[in-house]
């Protein structure tokens, strides 16, 4: 059995709900390097696979002071699931790099703030909404279930803006609206610190200077060793000097 979901852009719901669920870890004590993959739907659940903050909580224990490296794939799930990731992942001592590998939606992308460096992968989405419950009751307890979703997407805001490069007004309405990012979207606002494509050209970019400033100090050497010495002027002796030696 699967989670559904019903965003208000339809046209992502059914390749959404088709990610696989994958939680995996992998420890490297001599790289000090712990990996964690987290693919599917986010929370506790008796119905399908979901990976839940208990999942995450164990295995950052089994990482201690390692770097960790988040491999993420997720369509969301429970707020409160990707709130308790977030901040486990945000208190770890190492370092803390998210790749996000296709989508980072609703609380996956809560978890995506968590990381120091937040790289989106080419083609990859994030995408940031209300939140939602389903309700049964009378008229108090809906208003009841608003108040509480207010704080609690007051709270979600909070977190956003930990990395956000625009205003809170701004976020809301994003938020509002359900806004879907792309990677260079993301890279814009500030949620993603880089993509795979804007890493790779930095990257060689990097190189290519190093090349240039290799092949300047080259040059210059080359011309040092190619330069003729200079024949030293003859120094003039004054006739006072001259006469006194011929004496």
């Amino acid at each position: 059995m699967k989670r559904r979901y019903n965003f208000k852009n339809q046209q992502y719901n059914k390749q959404l709900e088709s990610i696989p669920h994958n939680f995996a870890v992998t420890h490297d004590e001599e790289k000090g390097e712990s990996v964690l993959t987290i693919y599917g739907d986010i929370g506790e659940s008796f119905w399908w696979d979901s990976t839940s903050a208990v999942d995450v909580d164990n295995a950052l224990k089994e990482a201690g002071s390692n770097n960790i490296i988040v491999n993420l794939n997720s369509p969301g799930g429970d707020a409160f699931d990707g709130i308790a990731i977030y901040n486990r992942l945000k208190n770890h001592p190492g370092k803390v790099t998210i790749h996000i590998d296709g989508w980072a939606c609703s609380a996956a992308s809560v978890i995506a703030m968590a990381g120091d460096e937040v790289i989106m992968g080419a083609g990859a989405m994030m995408m940031i909404h209300e939140a939602s419950n389903i309700v049964w009751g009378s008229k108090n307890d809906f208003r009841k279930q608003a108040d509480l979703l207010e704080k609690l997407e007051d709270g979600i805001i909070d977190i956003y803006m930990q990395k956000a490069n625009v205003s809170r007004e701004d976020i809301r309405q994003k938020v509002d609206d359900e806004t879907w990012f792309s990677a260079n979207d993301a890279l814009e606002i500030g949620f993603a610190t880089a993509t795979a494509t804007s890493s790779t050209v930095e990257d060689n970019a990097e190189v290519e200077q190093l090349k240039a400033q290799m092949q300047a100090m080259q040059s210059e050497l080359d011309q040092l060793k190619n330069k003729e010495p200079e024949k030293p002027t003859p120094v003039k002796q004054n006739s006072a000097r001259k006469a006194f030696l011929n004496i």
